[in-house]
């Protein structure tokens, strides 16, 4: 085992600059420590360390979003999921482009944003999906990053002056997964179960899908209603915020008996094996954009352009302009239950199914669309499904 002094000296050559965090293996004290799972399964960096060496200036850097602490003198970042994204954009880069895979050439940065600070609050009680990419478009305005990797769920339906998104990587499995130590689906949960989640979307279906104790409780006395109410009534958590390891710990430790996530940020952490169970579109309609992950640039950027056209998956892109389109139309907030999704059918179609909700799930609008899988087709198709559902929601819908 090698020694503390080692090991506090590694410490502060990384602190000073001096020396690059690369691999574990350029840390021999590192060798035998215990790391937690997604920081066992993934690489930090290049390939070796340098003492004293000046660094190979990068050609790309690629901005991501994340707070920091710290786990045996190593600076590892607390949201694991936007670095595995940004590993990923990486990785594709470095396969298509041989003079980026030199040792140096493209370097992570990771920016705290203030989404990622502020978990005690309600998103739209502090502003907005907007704070999950606030900081990281400014960086990229001043030019202390090229390119800026982003969850498309985050983004908000317009961009900052100076900025594009001209590439989506191909897009994950949209559904939703149900995690729960007690039930092997939502229809199973035992009687007074709480669920614990922080999208208004998936509360609202929740709610609409599952009303049979309502009903219930219209035909009994009141002093029944009340013991049915405290009982009985499977509860919806909001505000459970977190990163997914912070939202598994909440599940094991009782404080929610399921919750729901996103199936493709668990594959990207290779954490399937949490999954209980997996919705269905029919049964839970995923968020706008979800599973995508967008790419930006500097306008004037030709160059950064140039690498981020290679990564696109235009399938991909068409789905998300279509789906954003929806959202945009329907002026979508954190508060407002949305949810849409695009994709190709069995003859090269595009399909779209929309949906609007009331919080409170008790009146839920859906609509579809179906016509070429092309570009301006289908942002009319996102565009005229929101002023649909616009039209049947009425004034006051959304303050239910």
């Amino acid at each position: 085992m090698p020694s503390m002094e080692l090991c506090t000296n590694q410490a502060a050559l990384m602190a000073s600059g001096s020396l690059s965090l690369v691999g574990f293996t350029s840390f021999p004290c590192l060798k035998t420590a215990t790391f937690p799972k997604f920081i066992r399964n993934r690489s930090f960096g290049v390939t070796k360390a340098s003492v004293s060496v000046e660094p190979k200036v990068a050609v790309i850097r690629i901005g991501t979003r994340g707070r920091y602490f710290i786990y045996l003198f190593i600076i590892v970042k607390d949201s694991p999921l936007a670095l595995a994204q940004a590993h990923e954009t990486r990785d594709e880069l470095m396969a298509l482009h041989p003079e980026l895979s030199e040792e140096g050439a493209i370097k992570i940065v990771i920016i705290k944003t203030t989404g990622d600070k502020i978990l005690s609050q309600p998103l739209a009680d502090i502003g907005g999906k907007g704070l999950f990419t606030k900081e990281i478009d400014e960086a990229l305005i001043n030019s202390e990053i090229d390119i800026a990797v982003h969850s498309m769920k985050d983004v908000p339906t317009y961009l900052p002056e100076k900025t594009i998104l001209p590439c989506n990587l191909q897009r994950e499995d949209v559904r939703d997964a149900f995690i729960s130590l007690s039930a092997a689906s939502l229809n199973e949960l035992p009687a007074g179960s709480v669920i614990g989640t922080a999208s208004l979307r998936r509360k609202s279906q929740i709610l609409h899908r599952y009303p049979s104790l309502d009903a219930v409780v219209g035909n009994i006395s009141l002093s029944q209603e009340v013991a049915l109410k405290e009982f009985l009534y499977i509860v919806v958590l909001e505000n459970f915020r977190g990163n997914v390891q912070t939202r598994l710990r909440k599940l094991n430790e009782g404080v929610v008996q399921a919750t729901l996530l996103a199936l493709a940020g668990l594959k990207r952490l290779n954490m399937t094996e949490h999954v209980t169970n997996i919705l269905s579109i029919d049964d839970m309609l995923p968020a706008v954009a979800q599973g995508a992950i967008g790419i930006a640039c500097r306008s004037n950027d030709e160059k950064m352009a140039d690498y981020l056209a290679s990564l696109n998956h235009e399938e991909t892109r068409l789905a998300v302009a279509c789906e954003r389109a929806f959202l945009e139309t329907l002026d979508g907030s954190c508060r407002t239950p949305i949810a849409g999704y695009a994709s190709k059918d069995e003859n090269g179609d595009c399909v779209f199914k929309g949906l609007v909700a009331s919080p409170d799930g008790t009146r839920v609008l859906e609509t579809s669309r179906k016509g070429p899988y092309a570009l301006q087709d289908m942002i009319l198709m996102g565009k005229d499904a929101g002023q649909e559902l616009l039209s049947q929601a009425g004034p006051g819908f959304f303050d239910r």
